[in-house]
């Protein structure tokens, strides 16, 4: 592979994510990944927690990034530089930031072979995947034709540990041994990129499974808090580490000149019953997903809007009404 200046003829893998550069699941990826010899090790990731951003960019202010020690690893922590009334400084940069970067010859010399983006702290399937800034990491390579792959780890608060981390990473090394294989014969698809979701028993996992996108989402609420630290933390798009908030909104007063904090609360869970990537997730399975930039809109949505759109026109022209 002609892109690993000094690496000899290992492949260069770069690692981003969301949860931020001192994440377990990051560290835990890059201990693996080292740990094999196999790989050149770069990394370009947010300095801070930046979940649940989908594929947000920095666009008007300039990208502060700093050099970060981790064994066997180039690695770098980006940090949006903003100036404003109220901030004047360094805030976390996106993961799309992140990969944008990584992957521009700007920070490194070459670009990567591959980009992995995760692991993060909680699954990434079905609606979810649209919140999802660990799978934007993945889908900013595939946008400029490098292949990506996103990794999470379905997390569940008292039955995971951070060790299970190290777990999930070992489990995805042969798909990521073979994805480096096609892409070295030239044989890889550049038409996808994969999003690939880790059971909480990953231990005991039962192999890989190709699933589809599915229409599992978290239905979401707002409740009205005192300060932003009340209540639970969101660790991913798809967990929450307190229960669901099931209670019914509160009346809200009529304050003027005061301002009114509200937290997202999630409501209920809806799980599709069909073969897709959270129900097969559920029963074990390491589920592979093959995603592209836009999701197409469904069959008999496109057939019923063939039908429709020739008759807009005539029927509702501003001389018809």
């Amino acid at each position: 592979m002609g892109s690993n200046d000094g690496a000899g003829d290992r492949p260069t893998i770069m690692v981003t994510n969301d949860d931020g550069i001192d994440a377990p699941g990051l560290q835990a990826l890059v201990r693996v990944l080292v740990s094999t010899n196999r790989f050149k090790v770069l990394i370009c990731a947010p300095d801070s927690e930046k979940s649940a951003v989908s594929h947000s960019i920095t666009w008007r202010h300039a990208v502060s990034v700093k050099r970060v020690d981790i064994g066997g690893a180039t690695a770098f922590a980006v940090s949006e530089f903003c100036r404003t009334t109220d901030i004047v400084g360094p805030i976390a940069g996106t993961p799309a930031d992140c990969t944008s970067l990584g992957i521009s010859k700007a920070l490194f010399p070459s670009v990567p072979d591959l980009v992995i983006s995760g692991i993060n702290m909680g699954s990434n399937c079905g609606y979810d995947i649209v919140y999802s800034g660990t799978v934007a990491g993945a889908r900013e390579a595939f946008f400029n034709g490098v292949p990506s792959l996103s990794l999470s780890y379905h997390w569940v608060r008292g039955a995971s540990t951070i060790r299970d981390f190290t777990l999930a990473a070992e489990a995805c090394l042969p798909i990521i041994y073979a994805i480096l294989a096609e892409i070295n014969n030239k044989t890889y698809p550049n038409t996808c990129f994969l999003n690939i979701d880790l059971p909480t028993n990953v231990v005991n996992h039962k192999g890989y499974k190709l699933t589809k996108q599915g229409k599992s989402f978290n239905k979401m609420g707002w409740r009205q808090v005192t300060s932003d630290t009340q209540g639970g933390k969101m660790l991913s798009t798809m967990t929450m580490e307190t229960n669901s908030i099931t209670s019914t909104d509160v009346d809200l007063p009529t304050i003027s000149g005061e301002s009114l904090l509200f937290k997202r609360a999630v409501r209920r869970a809806h799980v599709d019953d069909n073969d897709t990537d959270f129900r097969c997730l559920q029963k074990g399975y390491i589920t592979v997903t093959a995603l592209g930039a836009l999701s197409d809109a469904a069959s008999d949505c496109q057939a019923y809007l063939k039908e429709w759109l020739p008759g807009v026109a005539p029927r509702f022209s501003s001389s018809a009404l």
